[in-house]
């Protein structure tokens, strides 16, 4: 699942990322509400969290337009903002949670996992299939013709990138910064070993495999059975 954090002040902002990337999610991080809003307006994002004080537009603001372009993701505001009147007006924006600075990155974790499951209505966007391969976003959980699949959070954060955009190659400095949160140096081998051990676990065993390697562009998750 991929989250949005709209985050101005540096340490907070990397602390977040850091540890909802480690934690299994795909994770873009905006330093003021304008980048925010822009990000917010055109990924496709399973929740944003949003700070209220920020540079360039303000938190209310990036909300509110988000509600009105008729976007439904869910938002948490995470602020300093302590008073009953802000915590009231988030919620009547449109806010689906609010919690306060400081806080404990446990109970940020736990609400984030809450605030996704209820925003998730429909069954078809808790989960990612390609073939007889499915991916349950919410509970965590990887099949493939039935049989569960145990993978690291770094080997499902890789595996959900490569499903949610199956068809499309996606090239090793993508999948670094998207998976790892780093730059891509050319000199690492930790995407090639990442991706052999999870074709290992996912296409081992099984006449078709979906995970492949495109030589001098990256890796492509697809049914090649249908064409």
């Amino acid at each position: 699942m991929k989250i949005l954090i709209i985050e101005d002040e540096p340490k907070t902002g990397e602390y977040l990322r850091q540890g909802l990337t480690e934690a299994g999610f795909v994770v873009d991080l905006a330093r003021n509400g304008d980048d925010g809003l822009h990000l917010a307006l055109n990924g496709a994002f399973d929740l944003v969290v949003l700070d209220v004080m920020l540079p360039g537009i303000d938190g209310w603001d990036v909300l509110q337009t988000l509600r009105s372009r008729g976007l439904g993701m869910p938002v948490l505001f995470l602020t300093a903002r302590d008073q009953v009147e802000d915590r009231i007006r988030g919620l009547e924006l449109g806010a689906d949670d609010y919690l306060v600075k400081p806080f404990s990155f446990a109970e940020l974790l736990a609400r984030v996992r809450t605030v996704l499951r209820r925003g998730r209505t429909l069954p078809e966007t808790t989960s990612l299939r390609v073939a007889d391969l499915e991916l349950d976003q919410l509970r965590r959980r990887v099949t493939r013709a039935g049989r569960r699949i145990d993978l690291t959070a770094k080997e499902f954060g890789l595996l959900e990138l490569l499903m949610r955009r199956q068809g499309e190659v996606l090239p090793r400095s993508l999948i670094a910064s998207q998976v790892w949160d780093m730059n891509f140096d050319s000199d690492t081998n930790v995407i090639e070993v990442a991706i052999r051990r999870l074709r290992g676990k996912v296409d081992d065993g099984h006449d078709l495999k979906l995970i492949q390697t495109v030589r001098g562009m990256g890796y492509v998750l697809e049914d090649a059975g249908v064409s």
